[in-house]
């Protein structure tokens, strides 16, 4: 089954609430119509009534199902009880007077109806920054329980193979413990997608062909990862023919049970996962939907500022998937 249609079998008719901060851009607009129309999730724009209504007008987008929030302008009690959640969740790192301040910011306040519950999940970026609608998640959402940073992953499609990348997307350099936790947080989301977690350790070694401080980052990390999770299958250091190709994998590590057979990749830095994810796309023909971030409590997510209104409408659909 193609990974939207079965996303969208697990999500529709489950009424799963998303906040869209970016209310008023058109893209988010169409996106928001057609995930009401299609029963895949509850939208809920931010922004004023008149100016999301004018926009739906414009593109011939029915607002039937979709809910707006005019976050500036909400009962005090609501904002008090906002500010109250800020307060306590940064445990006297934010006081009220900057709680407040936060909250006219629509990332903040959408980031902060997650972590109350209010809603299910976020997706923003349209017209933002990555750094604005990921640093209120890390600030309030914060990260889930064992887990020390967020990362970045990519689903690579093509007809029926698919896999998953990270980190491409946050963090430019990895030790041996972050390598670790990335891949375990890594093959968790990847059965979200109906991929079957085989995690492969990357390097430009396999099993010690070569020496070096990146190696033995990678050696750690993989040992690291195994006592993390002992029930998953994950391996390396490999090369990244040793981990997908069955005829090198029996030449260079012939002992190991993902070698050959890897569907999860963890590169050893951004630099390495950044260039990895494109070749696959630019030159394998995959399509490359994410990035997804991984790791948070509550599912958020960061649009491209470049994306069209089926991107919305399909990273809409993944965080929804995230939330059950």
């Amino acid at each position: 089954m193609d990974l939207f249609d079965s996303l969208k079998s697990k999500i529709k008719g489950k009424k799963i609430s998303l906040v869209f901060p970016e209310g008023s851009d058109r893209r988010i607009v169409e996106a928001a119509s057609r995930l009401a129309a299609d029963d895949l999730a509850h939208p809920i724009l931010l922004g004023t009534n008149d100016e999301i209504s004018k926009v739906a007008t414009s593109i011939d987008a029915s607002l039937d199902g979709v809910e707006i929030v005019d976050f500036e302008n909400q009962p005090q009690d609501v904002i008090n009880s906002m500010v109250n959640a800020i307060v306590e969740r940064r445990k006297g790192k934010t006081d009220e007077e900057k709680a407040r301040q936060w909250l006219k910011d629509a990332n903040y306040f959408g980031t902060t109806m997650v972590y109350m519950d209010k809603v299910d999940g976020m997706v923003s970026g349209a017209f933002h920054p990555t750094g604005d609608t990921v640093r209120p998640a890390l600030q309030i959402i914060k990260t889930k329980p064992g887990v020390n940073l967020i990362s970045g992953s990519f689903v690579m499609q093509k007809g029926d193979q698919r896999y998953l990348f990270a980190d491409c997307a946050i963090n430019l350099e990895l030790d041996a413990q972050q390598m670790a936790e990335v891949a375990v947080v890594s093959a968790e989301m990847a059965k979200t997608f109906d991929i079957d977690p085989k995690v492969a350790m990357l390097s430009f070694s396999t099993k010690s062909s070569a020496k070096g401080d990146m190696v033995t980052k990678v050696q750690e990390a993989t040992k690291l990862a195994k006592e993390m999770a002992p029930d998953l299958p994950i391996d390396g250091e490999f090369q990244f023919d040793a981990a997908f190709v069955p005829e090198v994998a029996a030449q260079k590590a012939p002992d190991s049970d993902v070698a050959g057979h890897a569907t999860v990749f963890i590169f050893p830095s951004l630099e390495a996962g950044n260039i990895g994810y494109k070749i696959g796309q630019r030159f394998g023909g995959f399509e490359a939907l994410g990035p997804i971030l991984q790791g948070l409590n509550k599912p958020v997510n960061d649009l491209s500022r470049g994306s069209n209104p089926e991107d919305v409408y399909k990273v809409a659909i993944i965080t929804a998937a995230q939330a059950l």
